[in-house]
């Protein structure tokens, strides 16, 4: 009998195509609108209820924002940040209280944002306090492994998390540096090289991580190669090519984590800015030898502040030329940290615009970077100090939240693992829009405006309309019953 696998695809997406044909857009159906705005008190806030009703043809010069829940895209992994150790340390400095306030606001699906992917390093980071490693200098066969370092603060942290946010969140992992004796300039910082006779055993370290980090009772997700591997930073950093992270892959890692039991971890590439993206991704996705062993490509935001701009472009391209594969944003922060600019309005906005353009290019997942910071901007052993979403003033105990939290509570508090995206665009180019189904057919419409204007504008969706008004400087979710 032969089997009709063509028709896979279409069952697979069966029940969202009849939860949007049975629910495009009936009269009478309720619009629930949560604002946050600069300059006023609404944060999360249901500011009013609208009613769908039948409306005609947009006249010329009337923005809109156009739904259609009938096309459907990419569905939602997840949407989260990262698990560091200086976020594990801070976390451990404040009262038991406020430790437990933030893992409410963060992964609490129904008090919080709902955070249900996270991203955790291997090995030292520049948000450590100090640079280490899990084995001891030369031993290649990995026999002093040892991740009691983590023990202190990390794993415990990670695990707070986990039991909050349930069984819905997912973790990755990311090395910044091998051990320093495996690279050709014998230092975790400072980029170097590995070397040709450890690329075996650092594959296996791969294998060895993530099978202890399990064995402690941490599930793993998936993992990245590298991060940043086209920058030698002063912190710890590690230099790969494109063809050198093709050939790691395919002769190394990739065998590797298949021998190991492993094979069904996600591998992302790349993980590094947008710019480059293209040429890296395709570089390694062209050799069918390589591709066979990755899940995805993953990219950070960096390169604005190069002068070149947001590369929106790339992420697209990158998706449209490898249909197969997944995007995943891997990391992004606000740099040069100022505890005076806590409520610096500009923060959020920048988390909006690249996730409303990052999901509508194809992502399925996104990741912040630190989830919590101290007064300083760290800990951070190298003063690469950055913002956070929430940062703690250890001298008091207190927690801040700065715009960004909601700014993306605006995308993860709405729309969970599961959704599809829509069809979401306006018509003018000064609002910025995306728009998910839930499987249940909920539909959440994320509006962004950040201009100094209140636009009126209706939302029209199949014949079916209601008019409402962006607040400037605001992001608002519209949750169609």
């Amino acid at each position: 009998m032969r089997k009709n696998y063509f028709l896979l695809p279409l069952l697979l997406s069966l029940p969202f195509i009849l939860n949007a044909q049975n629910n495009p857009a009936k009269t009478g159906s309720h619009v629930t609108v949560y604002v946050t705005a600069k300059n006023t008190d609404l944060r999360f806030s249901p500011t009013e209820t609208l009613t769908l009703k039948p409306v005609g043809q947009p006249p010329e010069g009337q923005v809109s924002v156009f739904v259609d829940p009938t096309k459907t895209f990419q569905t939602m992994i997840g949407i989260g940040g990262a698990l560091t150790d200086a976020s594990a340390e801070t976390f451990y400095k404040l009262p038991v209280a406020k430790q437990q306030e933030l893992m409410t606001a963060y992964y609490d699906k129904d008090k919080g944002i709902g955070y249900t992917f996270g991203r955790t390093n291997i090995q030292s980071c520049d948000f450590s306090s100090d640079t280490y490693s899990y084995v001891a200098n030369n031993d290649a066969a990995l026999k002093t492994f040892n991740i009691s370092h983590d023990r202190k603060y990390r794993i415990p942290f990670i695990k707070s998390v986990q039991k909050t946010a349930g069984s819905q969140f997912n973790l990755f992992v990311s090395p910044w540096s091998p051990p320093a004796w495996m690279k050709d300039n014998n230092d975790m910082l400072n980029g170097g090289k590995l070397k040709p006779e450890f690329m075996q055993s650092w594959a296996n370290f791969f294998a060895k991580f993530i099978k202890t980090y399990e064995k402690e009772g941490i599930p793993v997700w998936g993992y990245s190669v590298q991060n940043e591997p086209m920058a030698t930073q002063k912190w710890e950093s590690c230099l790969y090519t494109a063809t050198d992270e093709r050939d790691f892959v395919k002769k190394y890692l990739g065998p590797t984590m298949r021998k190991e039991g492993l094979g069904s971890k996600k591998m992302i590439v790349w993980d590094h800015n947008r710019d480059l993206m293209y040429q890296y991704a395709s570089t390694i996705l062209e050799d069918p030898d390589a591709a066979q062993y990755v899940w995805g490509v993953g990219f950070h935001w960096y390169e604005t502040w190069t002068g070149a701009g947001m590369q929106f472009e790339s992420t697209r391209q990158v998706a449209e030329a490898f249909p197969t594969k997944n995007l995943v944003f891997t990391e992004g922060c606000i740099e040069s940290f100022d505890f005076a600019r806590l409520n610096d309005w500009s923060l959020g906005e920048r988390y909006g615009l690249s996730m409303v353009h990052d999901f509508n290019s194809g992502t399925v997942a996104w990741t912040d970077w630190n989830v919590l910071l101290d007064e300083k901007g760290g800990p951070n052993h190298v003063g690469n100090f950055c913002f956070a979403p929430v940062h703690a003033d250890t001298r008091d105990g207190s927690l801040h939240y700065t715009n960004s939290y909601y700014y993306i509570g605006h995308f993860s508090k709405f729309i969970k693992p599961g959704a599809k995206r829509i069809a979401s665009v306006t018509s003018r180019g000064n609002l910025l829009t995306t728009a998910y189904i839930a499987p249940d057919g909920k539909i959440s419409v994320v509006v962004m405006n950040p201009t100094d204007e209140k636009i009126p504008y209706t939302l029209w969706m199949k014949g079916q309309g209601a008019a409402t008004t962006s607040l400037p400087h605001s992001i608002a979710t519209l949750v169609i019953d």
